[in-house]
């Protein structure tokens, strides 16, 4: 079994918990407060503008030129998911660019970027692939009997579609080839699965 692989099969309990919790059910079946979901959507994309630099952190410490150029890719897919939360600040009324950064998010993003900046890109890649792994997971759970049609049915195709898949398997595949330092690797990929469980507890108390 991989390291990814075991990270995660490590971490199940908090995938489930993640899974289970009420701001993710009520984006499942459309009943979550839009208020909730509005603050989430201000509050994803500054940490998604957090995610995109320790990509390009990541790159520029790569230590071979295909690590470089997959870091890079990989923070294209992070501003093209960027977009996506542009046109649901439209529809939810929220500005992006005046978003004020909650206690958890700004916990979520100096985590990230002091990784990114005082670690190898292993430790990194670690950092960085529970977000991407736990929702694809939360999007294939959500569409398993299908698109639901309701206000949340575009939250559940991006992350459940085939596009969004492959984007978390070159994140693990990093976190294959570069991760050595494996008691750093295993406190790492939980502290972020944590701050990820906290991220929705965030959004769901707003």
């Amino acid at each position: 079994m991989t390291i990814s692989n075991e990270l995660w099969q490590a971490n199940q309990d908090i995938a489930q918990a993640c899974f289970k919790h009420p701001f993710v059910q009520g984006i499942g079946d459309g009943t979550l407060e839009e208020k909730k979901f509005a603050y989430y959507v201000g509050q994803d994309a500054f940490f998604l503008e957090a995610f995109a630099r320790a990509y390009s952190i990541a790159a520029a410490k790569a230590p071979d030129f295909s690590g470089f150029t997959t870091f890079h890719s990989l923070a294209d897919g992070v501003l093209q998911e960027l977009k996506l939360h542009e046109g649901y600040a439209g529809k939810w009324g929220v500005s992006l660019h005046s978003v004020e950064p909650g206690v958890t998010t700004r916990r979520y993003t100096d985590f990230l970027l002091a990784t990114a900046w005082s670690g190898d890109v292993g430790v990194t890649a670690t950092a960085m692939s529970p977000c991407m792994r736990l929702y694809a997971f939360l999007g294939k759970q959500l569409a398993c009997d299908g698109i639901p049609n309701h206000q949340y049915a575009d939250w559940i195709r991006t992350y459940s579609s085939a596009d969004f898949q492959p984007l978390t398997q070159q994140l693990e595949d990093l976190v294959d080839r570069y991760a050595s330092h494996r008691i750093l690797v295993d406190s790492t990929y939980r502290y972020a699965m944590l701050c990820e469980r906290d991220f929705f507890q965030a959004a769901w108390e707003y």
